[in-house]
């Protein structure tokens, strides 16, 4: 079921994609009629090819964003995947902070040597 849905999204973004390519290519053909100079038409040129470049990677990224969709629902069904919570690194509640790092409380900076064992840096007591 799934894999039919991500063919059917697929083949869309393909079709909106060519009809991206082919509106590229008749805005080129308008403004080439229009040109006066080499420049001009040389300018039309690379803006189609910007386009055309644009409307590949928009059917790239939506084929990557369909796979990622297939496999969040088989993963759901399966009852696997889940929600995974990643604890913050920086000012994050207690949860294993760095030793190095600003606390956000007081805006000071923590030391970044073991707090036993070794002196101060800067001859500081």
């Amino acid at each position: 079921m799934h894999s039919a849905k991500e063919k059917v999204s697929n083949a869309t973004a393909a079709g909106k994609e060519h009809v991206d390519i082919l509106k590229a290519k008749a805005e080129e053909k308008v403004e080439k009629a229009a040109a006066r100079t080499k420049e001009e038409k040389t300018i039309a040129e690379e803006k189609r090819k910007a386009k055309e470049a644009e409307a590949k990677m928009e059917l790239h990224q939506a084929k990557a964003r369909h796979a990622a969709e297939k496999l969040h629902a088989k993963q759901a069904h399966l009852g696997i995947g889940g929600h995974h919570h990643i604890p913050p690194t920086v000012g994050g509640q207690g949860h294993h902070d760095p030793v190095g790092t600003t606390i956000p409380t007081t805006g000071t900076v923590a030391p970044a040597y073991p707090l036993g064992g070794y002196p101060p840096p800067h001859g500081h007591i």
